[in-house]
């Protein structure tokens, strides 16, 4: 069983390269489960709307950063321990380095304290590999408002944050993956999805977790 988490800005293709990598594991019969945070728990599913809804009376920082842990105590423990048990792969659409990078980063919390949380809610579990697909604010902005204006869904409490909060939330996300090499896949999000979609196979295969 392998566990994999998705990272990286609204907008830079997390849902569809988790959608090439269940295809594939489907062609080579390998049971998994897909996931997300916020949310993944019914609790998680309530307490992602808290989080993302716009409000004159919004969750603080740390009021935010805790909630974030509660969603993912619930997550980790009702759902990916399980399914990792069960010998089945996880693909998470973000984990614990998003709270590193939204919360340290976006919201200035310090490091170590959201480090301690993380430890905390998850028990220590860390995932076996986290894929960042990195991406320009600028063009995540230019795909959230393509994507707004074909759904017609506005942007979320998140998203809405001004440039500045989602560079450094950008930078958080570099800074992880740059201090633990080994246990980060930085991809180019600027490519094309059948781009995208190779070079994570390349390093599964690398990894020996999956046949050619």
């Amino acid at each position: 069983m392998i566990f994999l988490a998705f990272e990286g800005l609204d907008g830079s293709g997390k849902s569809s390269l988790m959608k090439q990598l269940e295809d594939q594991l489907k062609s080579q019969n390998i049971t998994f489960i897909k996931t997300r945070e916020p949310g993944g728990t019914p609790m998680g599913d309530q307490l992602r709307e808290i989080i993302l809804q716009k409000s004159t009376n919004p969750p603080t920082p740390r009021a935010e950063l805790l909630l974030y842990q509660a969603i993912r105590a619930q997550h980790v423990d009702n759902v990916i321990r399980p399914a990792l048990q069960k010998k089945q792969w996880v693909l998470c659409d973000r984990f614990s380095a998003s709270s590193v990078a939204f919360q340290a980063g976006g919201r200035q919390i310090s490091v170590s304290d959201v480090n301690w949380l993380n430890e905390f809610s998850t028990n220590h579990l860390k995932p076996h590999l986290q894929i960042l697909l990195d991406l320009t604010v600028g063009e995540s902005q230019k795909r959230r408002q393509k994507r707004s204006n074909e759904v017609g869904v506005a942007e979320d409490r998140i998203e809405a944050e001004a440039q500045d909060f989602h560079e450094r939330v950008r930078q958080g996300f570099l800074t992880q993956a740059q201090e633990f090499p080994n246990d980060w896949l930085v991809l180019d999000a600027s490519k094309s999805p059948q781009i995208l979609f190779q070079e994570l196979l390349t390093e599964l295969r690398r990894r020996q977790w999956l046949g050619s």
